[in-house]
């Protein structure tokens, strides 16, 4: 029976993980983030693939950091055979690299070589991509620089969050490594090097990635708003006060008042004025202190003062 050590942590993990012990690996320690504080409250939260290794009875190693730590010697002395990886968060050291007898596999959220990094998932939306997809790859000590074994591409549908698309997404992994694992083991797979001169990277998002400016055209700010959503979120300022922009869409009709004038309040939405001579209407947001609400709601409670003319920033 193969062995491995599997290494994952959000939920897009999750799959991945209970698709390999369905499959009868014999996995012998998953390693995740330690668990952080979340929420107001700051409660002390395990890791979706802490969860489900948890259920499924598998001993789990949270270091901190894995080079240098124990977790490390651990590791290396189980002698795994392979080695998987999928949104794991940290660089895997040399030594660990190096030790499995099949190498280390990663599963990527992108068709490498393009969107490395830790957010391909959001970079491709924001960046109004109309295909993405998953990548199956050995591991390298430079960041998702590995030789490529299998793909699979999907679209990326103009409804689709980042949320969404990571479920999607999870998914499509979890299927492709199952098809490609075999091959793998009997040494019959592909093994692809990397064009370098079609790297494009997907860092982790910045808070200044997070703002909007209305100077972009109103399709930019939907692609913006869809794939920060449902975290970090996009945000604009009212009265010097952050406002996160949850949902909305771009209007029909064009408009020529400053970028970020309210130019409409319809009820159910408020119109902000984008460049280019169009608007995006918001539908849902979430004012500085406050839940999330319909823009209804908003206009009938916190934002009842807002009034045509005022200036989103």
């Amino acid at each position: 029976m193969t062995s491995l050590v599997f290494m994952g942590t959000p939920e897009f993990s999750v799959p991945i993980l209970s698709m390999l012990q369905e499959e009868g690996y014999s996995i012998l320690a998953v390693v995740t983030q330690p668990d952080r504080p979340v929420g107001r409250k700051k409660v002390l939260t395990p890791t979706p693939v802490k969860k489900e290794a948890l259920r499924l009875g598998l001993p789990v190693l949270q270091p901190e950091k894995l080079k240098g730590s124990q977790q490390m010697d651990e590791i290396l002395a189980m002698q795994p055979d392979i080695i998987v990886t999928a949104a794991f968060g940290q660089i895997l050291p040399k030594e660990i690299l190096d030790a499995p007898e099949f190498g280390c596999l990663n599963v990527h959220a992108s068709l490498l070589p393009a969107y490395r990094g830790g957010a391909p998932i959001h970079q491709a939306i924001i960046d109004g991509q109309n295909e993405t997809g998953v990548t199956i790859m050995y591991m390298a000590q430079k960041l998702d620089a590995g030789d490529i074994i299998s793909q699979k591409s999907i679209p990326i549908e103009d409804g689709d969050t980042t949320g969404i698309l990571f479920e999607k997404l999870s998914i499509v992994g979890r299927d492709l490594l199952k098809e490609t694992l075999p091959t793998i083991l009997s040494r019959s797979n592909a093994r692809v090097v990397q064009d370098e001169n079609k790297v494009t990277f997907a860092r982790n998002i910045s808070r200044e990635q997070e703002r909007i400016d209305w100077n972009q055209s109103a399709k930019d700010i939907y692609n913006q708003v869809r794939g920060l959503n449902p975290w970090p979120v996009a945000y604009t300022t009212l009265r010097e006060e952050a406002v996160k922009v949850w949902w909305g869409q771009p209007s029909q009709q064009h408009y020529t008042q400053p970028v970020g004038t309210v130019v409409e309040l319809m009820g159910d939405r408020l119109v902000v004025q984008t460049g280019f001579e169009q608007a995006f209407e918001i539908t849902e947001l979430q004012p500085a202190g406050k839940k999330k609400m319909s823009a209804e709601e908003f206009l009938r409670g916190t934002g009842s003062k807002l009034q045509i003319g005022d200036q989103f920033q």
